[in-house]
């Protein structure tokens, strides 16, 4: 059954501005400005203003099933991530995670790239490029952790899914074999006091 108009708000925080352009929303904060197309979507996205003068962001849709209608929620979380990313930035940890042969990691290209060495004791030399946005550091605190930061959640968490699939045991089991670099953390740059 097709539900008429079915819409959602969300609150928009000071300090971030929000531009609605044919379905292309643009998101602009104290760390940069992201983008986010949803032309896919059978949404209308609008900006309004409540009584006390707040910026809104509404979605409706219009004779939707349950399917449109789940996607106002998902859109309405994809917008949430970039107000995170332009406010607070996302920030993952990674950790190498060994049995006998220590992996060694070298990062690269001005923080952009990593190299992996002696994985499973093998001489060859994976190397993983980040996209764009993302750097990447070792943490001083922690052995064998690596810090990713970026203010896209989906550029963020491809780049350790990257890292992550470069470091897959092959032609061994791996129920025994563990070893490779996982994420332990997932948080924002700008911790909260």
């Amino acid at each position: 059954m097709k539900t008429i108009l079915s819409s959602e708000t969300m609150n928009i925080p000071d300090g971030v501005s929000i531009k609605v352009n044919a379905k292309v929303i643009e998101v602009e904060g104290p760390r940069g400005k992201l983008v986010r197309d949803f032309k896919h979507l059978n949404l209308d996205f609008d900006l309004i203003t409540d009584e006390e003068g707040k910026k809104k962001l509404k979605i409706d849709a219009w004779f939707g099933s349950r399917k449109t209608s789940a996607a106002i929620r998902t859109a309405l979380s994809h917008v949430e991530n970039l107000i995170t990313g332009v406010t607070k930035g996302f920030r993952y940890k990674m950790r190498f995670v060994y049995a006998h042969f220590p992996i060694n990691a070298s990062i690269t290209n001005d923080s952009k790239s990593i190299e992996i060495r002696n994985f499973l004791g093998e001489k060859k030399v994976r190397k993983v490029d980040l996209l764009d946005g993302v750097s990447i550091v070792r943490s001083e605190k922690v052995k064998d952790e690596v810090v990713l930061d970026g203010n896209d959640i989906e550029l963020v968490s491809r780049s350790c899914a990257l890292i992550n699939r470069k470091c897959h045991v092959k032609k061994k089991d791996i129920r025994k074999f563990l070893d490779g670099i996982y994420v332990s953390e997932k948080g924002s740059v700008v911790t909260e006091e």
